[in-house]
Parts: structure tokens; sequence; C-alpha cells
């Protein structure tokens, strides 16, 4: 069930990495898109089986922004664990690319209640975890590679927001992930356009492939197989507020049992 826990850590916010901006880049951001709001509801399945509710609220400024996110296991997936993880992050924008400056996440249904918190001093994404991890992975997450990484929460939002995108593609290039232990790389492919429904969309959705490579941070029982790294992770994007901003509608894992798919439920413009 870990790979039902990625693309759902990639619904709370798998979006990534971006670099720390000088003064002179401000002029970058006049491209950007004034102020936009937006809430979409998930629900998860295991084939027929529901696993899993998340709802994710994005706010964005002219210069900043904040987003919530709360994921909760429900049916299958409480078989094989519980979850009702909130988490919340704040940070600084510049046009398509978002600096995160807090980032944090709760599992209230853990019994270990901890906190994993994350910091980004001078672009450095610095963990913040009370109680601490007893283990920071086989070897830990140097200070080099976590520089410039995001969290999941702000990756997903920069991608909406182009941060991945390049002339020819909204998905196109890699962005640097740290979740508070584990680093990670996600790299994008085009996968076109395809023609679907949801109940809370219909229409051309672009297709997006992210591959999940890891770099540092696992213990060695927890490194991703061969598996999960061969296949995609696919997100079918949305455009919404006139195409400033792009939501996943479809998210979908052949990885694990039966696979994953997490379908938007409703979308809420603000």
């Amino acid at each position: 069930m870990k790979n039902a826990w990625v693309i759902g850590a990639m619904a709370l916010g798998l979006t990534g990495g971006v670099p720390v901006l000088a003064a002179d880049d401000a002029a970058d951001s006049a491209a950007g898109s004034g102020p936009l709001g937006i809430t979409v509801q998930y629900s998860g399945s295991v084939m027929i089986f529901q696993v899993a509710d998340i709802v994710v609220n994005g706010q964005f400024a002219n210069d900043d922004y904040s987003a919530s996110a709360r994921l909760t296991t429900a049916g299958l997936a409480a078989l094989f664990s519980d979850a009702d993880i909130e988490a919340g992050v704040s940070g600084y924008r510049f046009g398509p690319r978002l600096q995160p400056w807090r980032y944090s996440h709760y599992n209230h249904a853990s019994s270990k209640n901890r906190t994993v918190g994350i910091d980004f001093p001078e672009g450095v994404a610095t963990p913040d975890i009370e109680p601490p991890f007893g283990n920071m992975g086989e070897p830990p997450a140097t200070a080099e590679e976590r520089a410039g990484a995001a969290d999941p929460l702000s990756t997903l939002l920069a991608i909406g927001l182009g941060a991945a995108s390049s002339s020819d593609s909204l998905c196109d290039g890699q962005l640097p992930v740290f979740d508070g232990r584990a680093r990670y790389n996600l790299r994008f492919e085009d996968g076109g356009t395809e023609r679907i429904r949801t109940r809370a969309w219909s229409g051309d959705a672009q297709i997006c492939h992210a591959y999940y490579e890891p770099v540092s941070g696992y213990e060695a029982d927890e490194f991703p197989d061969d598996d999960t790294i061969s296949h995609p992770i696919t997100f079918w994007m949305a455009p919404v507020h006139g195409g400033d901003l792009y939501v996943p509608v479809r998210i979908r894992t052949n990885a694990g049992f039966g696979g994953v798919t997490i379908t938007a439920r409703s979308i809420q413009e603000s």
C-alpha cells in the first residue's frame, strides 16, 4: 500500500523544487497571474474499492501563496494502514515559481504524535521534526541535495502554475522534492492530451507522466523497488481560472496491487 501513499502524497502536494530567486528575477514574476484560489476534493480507489479522501486548497497572491491539504484513508486502505494527514505550507511566489517558507504535516491517526516540519533558510530544505526520526536514512539527504528542493504540496501547486513547463509542453524537465526525510526527483514527460470526463470536469486534459527518482534519505527496507520506479504516476491536468492554473483531475499509478486512481469530485474556483 506504500504506492497508494506515494500517490496520495503527490495529491497532497506532490509538486517541486524551485530555486531561490535574486531580486533581479522579480521582474519575471510580472508574467504571473493575479490572485487565484482553488479547492479540489478527490477520492482515491484501488480497483472498485474507495481507499482515500483528499482535499487540497491553494491561495495565490501576486507575491506569496499558502495551501492546505487533508488526506484520510478509508475502506480497503484501513486493512494496510490508517492515515489522517493534515498538511500546510506558505511561501513566496515568483510568477509560476514557488519558494516555500514553512511546510508541516501531522498524522492524526498515528500514535507517534510527530509533526514533520520543513523550513527553507536560503532555499535549503531543512527538516524540523518533533519528535525526531530515529533514522534520517542511509545515507541521509545532505544540505547540498536539499538545496533548491521543495515540499510535496508546493510541488503539486507549482506544476499547475507551469514550473515544470517548457515552451512546448506543460510537463517537461525535473523537480527536486524533500518530504522531511526522503529526497527524490520527479521527472516529467509530456503524454499528449486526452478527452476525459469526471464528476468535477470534462474536456481535453494535458497528460503528464511523473517518474519517481529516489536520491537519499531512505532506510534500507524502505527504498522504492524497481516496480515503483519504472511505472510513472500519470496526471491528467485541466485548466482553471481561464488557463492561468492547471489542476490534476485524475491521477493514476499502475504500480502495486491493482493500481491506484485518484479522481476529482469537485473543483471550486475563488
